[in-house]
């Protein structure tokens, strides 16, 4: 075990019963891979959970403010910098969600674009929200709430910034908001919604042709690059439900 293990995994370790009570801070951190939505995990090197998967996450420091400590554990620990998008997500406070004493952790989503490239330490790795290994402590049920928080959002929000990379095509785009949203998505009506509310403009540019041929397809953004309100009640529904691939 290296120093850097050593570190990682003792740095949550709670403050005695009957004290203050330790406060961590935690991020999840998704992006859309190969047709697949993707969590970051490390796996720890100490007890509790020994060998098993853990989100990043650490201590809040005495004067220091939320965001600003899980910014630093992100770029310290996993060395994760290319963040897209941050916010909090919830807080939990199950008394005994750690066993060695009681902990609160207040979440974070992150969220990274497809076409990022992060260094990862070699304890570190991207496993799809579906299929996840044995995960530490409540890190599972908090992977799920910031999976349904990404899923909620994608419906009235343009937080697809954070996922899709600086220009896309719509085909491109399509196949993104499906593997986030898991379900089918048609393009045409993507295209057609996200238009309407300008969420999304097409450039001067088209994508590089292809062996099939054909005209090549127009290069879209997103007009904003921070995340807006664009429609309250608006919801992206399942193929059951008429939208289709």
């Amino acid at each position: 075990m290296d120093d850097k293990s050593l570190e990682r995994g003792s740095f949550a370790a709670p403050a005695p019963l009957g004290s203050e009570f330790s406060h961590e801070v935690l991020a999840v951190v998704l992006r859309v891979r190969r047709d697949r939505l993707e969590a970051l995990l490390w796996q720890r090197a100490i007890p509790p959970f020994q060998s098993e998967w853990s989100l990043p996450c650490g201590p809040l420091g005495a004067s220091e403010r939320l965001g600003t400590a899980v910014g630093r554990h992100l770029a310290a620990k996993v060395d994760i910098t290319d963040i897209a998008h941050l916010e909090q997500l919830e807080t939990r406070s199950d008394p005994g969600r750690d066993p060695r004493g009681r902990v609160l952790a207040t979440a974070y989503l992150a969220l990274v674009a497809s076409d990022a490239e992060p260094g990862i330490p070699a304890d570190t790795a991207w496993h799809p929200v579906t299929a996840l290994p044995p995960v530490a402590f409540d890190h599972a049920s908090i992977i799920g709430s910031a999976t349904a928080r990404l899923r909620a959002k994608l419906s009235y929000t343009n937080i697809g910034f954070a996922l899709a990379p600086a220009s896309f095509t719509i085909a491109q785009l399509r196949d993104i908001y499906a593997t986030a949203l898991g379900h089918p998505v048609s393009a045409t009506n993507l295209q057609r919604i996200l238009t309407r509310r300008g969420v999304i403009a097409p450039t001067e540019r088209a994508a590089p042709s292809t062996a099939a041929g054909g005209r090549p397809a127009t290069l879209y953004r997103f007009a904003a690059r921070n995340l807006v309100i664009t429609n309250p009640f608006a919801a992206f529904r399942p193929a059951a439900a008429g939208i289709r691939s």
